[in-house]
C-alpha cells in the first residue's frame, strides 16, 4: 500500500473509533482503573476503542506491528507499526469535556520515536466533529482542507502545554511555563496533546511544549505538524520526562532556545 492508501485506512479506522468513543461517552462512562495516579483515569471505553482499532488492523493489515497505550507493543513483519492512543484526554472524556481524541499513527522502522519515520496519521476529535489526517509527502488536512503551520507571530506566539498527573512534577511544569512566556501572546491548556499538535498543524496554535509524553501521545500529531510544514523535536532524552516541542520553524527555534537541551528532530 502507498502512504496515501495507508492514510485512507488510518482515517477510516480513526473515524470509526471516534464514533464508538463518542457513543460510549453518551451512554455513560464506567471507570475501570487508574494509571499512574488517581487523577489519570482509564475507562472501559478506552479499552474498547483500542480493541476496535486492533481488530480492524488485524483484518486489514495483519503483518503490521502495534504499539498501544492500553495493550502494549507487538512487532510485525511488514516494517510498519501502528501507534495508537485510543482516547487521548481521558480526564476530559470522563468529565464530559469534548476536547478528547482518537490518535492513530503508522510509522516505518523500529517502534522507537528516535528512529521511526512517519507514514500516515489521523487525529479524530469526535466531541468537536473534526478529523485531522496526513500522509507522507501529501500534506496534512482537516476534513479534506489542506493545513499549514503559522509562519509569523507579530503579537507573540499562542502556545499550548500540558501538565503531568503526578503532583510532584507540577512545580517543574509551572517553571517551564514561566521560562517560555517571554515569547508568548497567551497560553492554552486543553488536556489532549494530540489535539494540541493537530492545532499547531492547523495554524490554530503557534507552538506546543510538554514534558513526559509517551510515544502514543505525540506520534500522530507529530506527523500532522511535519506534513503541515512545521517541526517537532524531543529534548533532554536522558531526563526522566523528556520534552516535546512543536511549531513553525521560527517558534520551534525560539522554544528550543528558551528550553535548551539536546535535540532530536522527528
Amino acid at each position: 500500500m502507498t502512504a496515501v492508501q495507508v492514510g485512507e485506512l488510518v482515517a477510516d479506522i480513526a473515524r470509526e473509533a471516534g464514533d464508538l468513543a463518542k457513543r460510549r461517552r453518551a451512554e455513560g462512562v464506567s471507570l475501570a482503573a487508574t494509571k499512574s495516579t488517581l487523577a489519570d483515569i482509564v475507562t472501559e471505553a478506552d479499552r474498547e476503542v483500542e480493541q476496535l482499532i486492533r481488530d480492524r488492523i488485524r483484518t486489514e493489515r495483519p503483518d503490521d506491528g502495534f504499539l498501544g497505550e492500553e495493550t502494549g507493543a507487538e512487532r510485525g513483519a511488514s516494517g510498519l507499526t501502528w501507534v495508537v492512543d485510543p482516547i487521548d484526554g481521558t480526564v476530559n472524556y470522563a468529565y464530559g469535556i469534548p476536547t478528547y481524541s482518537v490518535s492513530i499513527a503508522v510509522v516505518e522502522g523500529e517502534p522507537n520515536p528516535e528512529s521511526w519515520q512517519g507514514v500516515a496519521a489521523a487525529v479524530c476529535a469526535p466531541g468537536l466533529g473534526e478529523l485531522f489526517t496526513a500522509a507522507r509527502g501529501e500534506g496534512a488536512c482537516l476534513d479534506g482542507v489542506r493545513l499549514s503551520v503559522t509562519t509569523e507571530t507579530p503579537a507573540g506566539a499562542l502556545l499550548a502545554t500540558g501538565f503531568g498527573y503526578d503532583p510532584a512534577t507540577h512545580d517543574g511544569d509551572l517553571a517551564m511555563v514561566r521560562q517560555v512566556m517571554p515569547i508568548a501572546r497567551d497560553l492554552r491548556r486543553m488536556g489532549s496533546a494530540a489535539i494540541d499538535l493537530a492545532y499547531v498543524a492547523a495554524g490554530r496554535l503557534d507552538g506546543f511544549f510538554e514534558r513526559g509524553l509517551n510515544p502514543w501521545d505525540f506520534a500522530a500529531g507529530a506527523i500532522l505538524v511535519h506534513e503541515a510544514g512545521g517541526l517537532v523535536s524531543r529534548l533532554e532524552l536522558d531526563a526522566p520526562r523528556p520534552m516535546v516541542i512543536a511549531g513553525g520553524p521560527v517558534v520551534h527555534a525560539e522554544l528550543q532556545r528558551l528550553i535548551g537541551g539536546a535535540q532530536n528532530n522527528m
